[in-house]
């Protein structure tokens, strides 16, 4: 399949981010909560046009960090949509953003993932 140009190609970008909470968080847990916020938030259309991926690999499970990746024109929205999540399970947790980046090799160097 061809390449297609670079003006026809979805602008994406990288949002990091940690999670601070008192114990272990399960990656499929934020997975779940990170999404049924924004689903709430912004709806499905709007999910849908905001491309929201996570980064399985890049997930770190002592640190808890990760990486998501959303339409350069959703980054607020996503933020925004993160730190809507206050508790998961019997929890309480705070998601941070540590930075956006245009590419993941870039972000990785800048937030010391």
């Amino acid at each position: 399949m061809p390449k297609a140009f670079s003006s026809l190609r979805k602008k994406k970008r990288y949002v990091f981010f940690s999670v601070r909470s008192d114990g272990p968080v399960n990656y499929t847990d934020i997975k779940n909560a990170v999404f049924s916020s924004l689903l709430d938030w912004i709806g499905e259309s709007e999910l849908a046009k905001a491309d929201v991926n996570f980064i399985r690999n890049l997930w770190n499970g002592k640190s808890k960090t990760g990486v998501i990746r959303c339409s350069h024109k959703y980054v607020d929205k996503v933020k925004f949509g993160m730190s809507l999540v206050h508790q998961i399970g019997d929890q309480k947790v705070v998601f941070q953003t540590l930075r956006v980046s245009g590419t993941i090799k870039a972000g990785k160097a800048k937030s010391k993932l």
